[in-house]
């Protein structure tokens, strides 16, 4: 029996319009409510704009932010994990100034940050994706928030390459991972999806295999390993997530999402 359902956003539960079918959701949600099935939303994106995706549900959906660093519900946080000051610091000197690489996101409890030499195509990009967004001058100092990851944009071409790079550079201090089309997110070792999704089941006492879970990027893998009931969608373009994924979901653009859960629910 499915007691939680734990879905990515983007390529996976929004549509290339980022939007999603809001009518057939509604009756899903409420069949999800009266039997007291628990739905996450699990994103590398902010948690004030995955909030903005489902108006007056704060109470009863939780959010897994930032590939899961965060943690929301009843519009507040509940738990943060986040890097040392002095290591972000290094990173951003070290692999973004150095390069003269200006196409990246400073991810904070508070805001997000980027720069304001930033390109003008890079920062509506940014925009669609953070809704408490603050350009500065510089990022030395730092702003004062707690800092739980960054966001670059890299290039489909290019995105491989460097998180392999990043990843042997800076083992056991982060991991690069990346999050499709050409983004790439550092984020916080042994801190993603799946490990604080665990978390959740536990306090929740719900058993692995009594979760659905959806996914299309490299970020999803360790949530959609954590059980049998796990979906790849058909528009993934990761063979990893295909690999791992035990299923596979109609495209994002079918509203894949809400077929199969559809499946489980009127079975």
């Amino acid at each position: 029996m499915i007691k939680a359902i734990a879905t990515d956003m983007d390529g996976t539960f929004l549509n290339s319009n980022n939007t999603y079918d809001k009518a057939r959701f509604e009756a899903i949600y409420k069949q999800l409510v009266d039997q007291n099935i628990k739905f996450i939303v699990a994103s590398g994106n902010q948690y004030a704009q995955l909030k903005s995706f489902f108006p007056e549900k704060d109470g009863t959906i939780t959010y897994i932010s930032e590939n899961g660093a965060i943690i929301g519900q009843s519009g507040q946080l509940q738990s943060i994990a986040s890097f040392p000051h002095e290591f972000i610091q290094e990173v951003l000197d070290d692999l973004i100034y150095r390069t003269n690489n200006n196409e990246f996101i400073l991810c904070g409890a508070k805001s997000a940050y980027l720069l304001k030499a930033a390109s003008s195509h890079f920062k509506n990009f940014a925009k669609k994706y953070y809704y408490k967004l603050a350009e500065v001058d510089t990022l030395n100092p730092l702003p004062d928030d707690t800092l739980v990851k960054i966001a670059l944009d890299v290039g489909i071409e290019k995105a491989e390459l460097i998180v392999d790079q990043l990843n042997k550079k800076y083992a056991h201090q982060l991991l690069a991972v990346s999050s499709g089309h050409g983004s790439i997110d550092i984020t916080i070792p042994e801190i993603n999806k799946g490990s604080t999704l665990a978390k959740l089941l536990n306090k929740w006492s719900i058993q692995p295999n009594e979760l659905l879970a959806f996914g299309d990027a490299n970020n999803d893998l360790e949530m959609i390993a954590l059980t049998k009931h796990s979906y790849a969608m058909q528009n993934s373009t990761s063979n990893k997530v295909r690999q791992t994924a035990q299923h596979q979901a109609p495209s994002n653009d079918e509203s894949g999402v809400l077929s199969v859960i559809e499946s489980y629910l009127f079975e």
